[in-house]
């Protein structure tokens, strides 16, 4: 293991562990020891950590880690690389990075595998970087890929004021889609068009099928849908699709199941997929890692696309912070700042 010269790191360190499946409550500081980085991984030490709604799902007992994953909650972070395991090439100490990790996230220290490592963005400082990767990732491989949206089509996304739907306006609209969101209030609509959607409709208020098919009327209907509502948009959803059309899942948040006409499926050729991000191996994570380099992260740095940040809170208040985000107040992301780097 190489680390920085003069660096002596800790055995132990701080963490936020899940004392007990619950309420934000449940939360607690903790002392665990500090990972070692095995082949092919970094040692990070933590400068921030992304907030997500995987961390309360994992919180209340719904979202168990995969097999050999930190029982520390935690997806994405930022901060500088402290040492590298054998094998490293892509990463060294002292480089300044934002990571996806399978969990681990809410910590002094973690470690990634250097493939799910990405360079902090010129212009974007640790804890705006925070809040990227679990974003970006999820954003580009289900609406990117699964969904295939090409410039010129209709994108619908639900829950457009989340950190994943303020991600997906923004990217969507700057490689050219046309954009369309829902969202639970008339200023989170109005923060969802701030960002490049063409309609945000307020869900509490109006049927979003007849509002977007309004919208678009002498060619109504989307192109692609990202849901992760589930059950009780699933009709509406697939009578919104225009032929050829495809439905992306990536969360049931009002439950997976219902009772629908398959019907247009068969009639205009769609597709329904969808995907989980967290267990998938390191090598697909890698693809999408290579992707966003590419094709994304030189929109971030020419200030086209970005974070939008929420609110920022200490690494102790991490009860607060999910707090926040379970009452779906917020309006793009929650991040926990863990040490000033």
């Amino acid at each position: 293991m190489t680390a920085l010269p003069q660096t002596a790191l800790p055995d132990t360190m701080t963490a936020i562990e899940i004392t007990a499946p619950g309420g934000p409550e449940v939360l607690k500081p903790c002392t665990r020891p500090v990972p070692q980085p095995g082949h092919g991984e970094v040692l990070i030490r933590v400068a921030a950590a992304g907030v997500n709604k995987p961390d309360s799902l994992q919180r209340q007992g719904n979202y168990p880690p995969p097999p050999g994953a930190s029982d520390i909650p935690g997806l994405e972070v930022a901060g500088v690389v402290v040492a590298a395991g054998d094998g490293v090439t892509r990463v060294k100490p002292g480089d300044r990075v934002c990571a996806l990790v399978t969990g681990g996230g809410y910590a002094e220290y973690v470690a990634a595998p250097q493939e799910q490592c990405l360079p902090v963005p010129a212009g974007l400082d640790l804890v705006k970087a925070a809040a990227l990767p679990e974003t970006y990732f999820t954003v580009w491989t289900n609406v990117f890929e699964r969904g295939a949206l090409k410039a010129g089509e209709r994108l619908l996304v639900h829950g457009g004021s989340s950190g994943i739907g303020t991600t997906a306006i923004q990217l969507a609209a700057a490689l050219g889609a046309e954009v369309y969101a829902t969202a639970g209030s008339d200023d989170k609509c109005r923060a969802c068009e701030e960002l490049g959607a063409t309609l945000a409709i307020n869900y509490r208020t109006a049927d979003f099928k007849e509002a977007v098919e309004a919208a678009t009327v002498g060619d109504p209907g989307v192109d692609v849908v990202l849901d992760m509502v589930g059950g009780p948009y699933l009709g509406r959803n697939l009578q919104l699709l225009r032929r050829d059309g495809r439905l992306v899942y990536i969360a049931f948040l009002q439950g997976p199941k219902t009772e629908v006409d398959l019907r247009p499926i068969m009639m205009k050729r769609l597709t329904v997929t969808g995907s989980t991000l967290r267990a998938r191996p390191v090598a697909e994570k890698a693809a999408i890692a290579d992707a966003l380099a590419e094709k994304v992260w030189p929109l971030i740095e020419a200030g086209r696309v970005g974070p939008v940040i929420d609110s920022v809170m200490p690494f102790d208040r991490a009860a607060d912070a999910h707090a926040r985000l379970d009452g779906s107040t917020h309006v793009g992301k929650i991040v926990l700042k863990v040490a000033d780097l």
